[in-house]
């Protein structure tokens, strides 16, 4: 079953929405029960499953808060989805490894979703633009 952009888009903006709310369990149940979350270059590597995932939002929201995502441009094929979005928001604890000191932060993001038959999010690939990070929270101060 081939799902249409405007469901994709649907689970993908409830996914972001979770986000932005901070609320885990809603991020995980718009994945797939055996999903593939994969923030590349995190320590933690491909996560499998939902519950492999909950640590990484766990920290993920305790690190950053008053995240608003806006999208950008979207790029869709057969059941997936490419997402160009901007983040902005608060920098609390260590987002990234990083001292956030509470100050405002704002990154560019790619998403490369895949869905289930079912609608939910079989997997998630998600690119930061790294180098806007690291000099929006520079270490030395």
């Amino acid at each position: 079953m081939s799902l249409t952009h405007a469901q994709m888009d649907q689970k993908i903006d409830e996914h972001f929405g979770y986000e932005e709310s901070d609320d885990v369990d809603g991020v995980l149940a718009t994945l797939a029960p055996d999903a593939v979350h994969d923030v590349v270059g995190s320590p933690l590597g491909q996560l499998r499953g939902r519950e492999a995932a909950r640590p990484f939002y766990e920290g993920l929201f305790a690190d950053l808060s008053e995240g608003k995502v806006t999208p950008i441009r979207r790029l869709y094929g057969d059941n997936f989805l490419v997402d160009e979005s901007f983040w902005e928001g608060r920098a609390q604890g260590r987002p990234f490894g990083l001292k956030g000191k509470g100050r405002p932060l704002s990154f560019r993001l790619l998403h490369v979703v895949d869905f289930a038959d079912t609608g939910q999010i079989q997997k998630e690939q998600v690119w930061l633009d790294v180098a806007a990070i690291i000099h929006q929270l520079p270490q030395g101060e």
